[in-house]
């Protein structure tokens, strides 16, 4: 094997152990340097250096190393498709740039990695994904064109879309300016509405699953975690377990509640707009379940305190987003996009002022009155004391005057 080659796959192996979260960009960095400095002298390769600094343990080195062999098995197997790379990968799935000989373009298919592929609910799963995306028809939404299975691979093939990932910006520590999330995020919106109109919720929106074109157009991607509204046997099935990604999870999918609605969709898109204009998502913890645990207990840190350049506004609309409670949050993604288009426009948000104002009558309704009225009755019996003494008084002291005034009398008739 050539060095370029020993390179390309250190490469690979590197990105694909990123991408499984099985050790850090910075980690990974950090070995490529290695290598490049020890080439000559101490030839090594991309998993041993990661085993070797304990970044990922030996029984994961394998699993990446099988995966990679899966990724070039899958390259002549699907017809009617010639795969030419890697996209990238999740927990679940590799993705890979291809041409569609019949109509000569380029397309992204989503493989089963075969360790699944031999479980019939995974199965069942990957084509649901397929046959739901299949129903979406917009322009923000990468557009499924074909689901199937070839030697016992099984794919889904979607729109390739040209670009990045808004994840690709914010693991670049940028942050954006409040225009440029609205842009965005109204496109995101857009994309949402559609989908919650053919009654779906898309259960995963995130950084990584949203998609920017180099024109700037935003595209929704990954239905893996979708599912109908009317689809209660899923529901039930589902109840108790909390899925979705633990930075912009709901509260209720935490809690694996069954009605489920496209008010989760708001929290995340909530969640998603305060990691682009603050650089930080809402809630850090240093392991997963402790960060889902602060989404069900904790405030979140108002965006317009950390960057305080944000408007008043749009730090109302993402609270508003981001309620608790999904009852307090707005009511369907149409009212989001009432407030975020009056911001664009600069208008003040009308449904979240009204949140607010409501939110803050209800305290006083429900806390405030009973403090307010104990407080006045107190007062009131304070004032009849006062008054009662000084009635008391008042008779003392006309009594004593009556009595001296009789004393006087009687002394000058003597």
């Amino acid at each position: 094997m050539s060095s370029n080659d020993s390179t390309s796959q250190d490469t690979l192996f590197g990105r694909m152990a990123v991408e499984q979260n099985l050790c850090s960009e910075e980690e990974f960095k950090k070995c490529g340097a290695h290598l490049r400095k020890v080439a000559a002298t101490n030839p090594t390769n991309m998993p041993a250096l990661m085993v070797k600094h304990g970044f990922i343990t030996k029984n994961q080195a394998r699993r990446v190393r099988e995966m990679i062999k899966e990724s070039k098995s899958a390259a002549g197997q699907i017809p009617g498709y010639k795969v030419s790379g890697k996209l990238g990968s999740g927990a679940m799935a590799v993705v890979y740039k291809a041409r569609q000989l019949s109509l000569d373009r380029d397309v992204a298919i989503k493989v089963l990695p075969k360790r699944f592929s031999e479980k019939s609910n995974y199965i069942e799963r990957f084509y649901k994904e397929g046959k739901l995306a299949a129903k979406l028809n917009h322009n923000n939404i990468v557009q499924a064109i074909d689901v199937g299975e070839s030697g016992g691979l099984y794919y889904f093939v979607m729109e390739y879309v040209e670009g990045k990932t808004l994840y690709d910006d914010l693991a670049k520590g940028k942050i954006f300016t409040e225009d440029e999330a609205l842009d965005l995020i109204i496109q995101l919106c857009d994309a949402l509405q559609h989908a919650h109109e053919q009654g779906m919720v898309h259960r995963d929106v995130k950084p990584k699953n949203i998609m920017i074109t180099p024109d700037g157009v935003v595209k929704l991607a990954d239905m893996g975690l979708a599912r109908e509204t009317s689809d209660i046997e899923a529901a039930k099935n589902e109840q108790g377990k909390a899925f979705g990604t633990p930075y912009y999870i709901a509260p209720e999918q935490v809690r694996g509640e069954v009605d489920i609605d496209g008010r989760a969709d708001l929290y995340a898109v909530g969640a998603t707009l305060y990691h682009m204009l603050t650089g930080r998502v809402p809630f850090q913890a240093k392991t997963p379940t402790e960060v889902m645990r602060k989404h069900l207990t904790d405030q979140i840190i108002p965006p317009d305190h950390i960057n305080t350049s944000l408007s008043a506004g749009i730090s109302e609309v993402i609270e508003v987003a981001m309620a608790k409670r999904k009852e307090d949050r707005y009511s369907s993604i149409e009212e989001l996009l009432l407030d975020l288009n009056a911001i664009r426009s600069g208008q003040a948000p009308v449904v979240a002022k009204n949140k607010f104002t409501l939110e803050g009558l209800e305290q006083i309704e429900q806390e405030g009155i009973d403090i307010d009225l104990e407080g006045q009755q107190e007062y009131n019996d304070e004032i009849d004391r006062i008054v009662t003494k000084y009635r008391v008084i008042m008779i003392i002291m006309s009594a004593v005057i009556a009595l001296l005034l009789l004393t006087v009398g009687y002394q000058m008739t003597r």
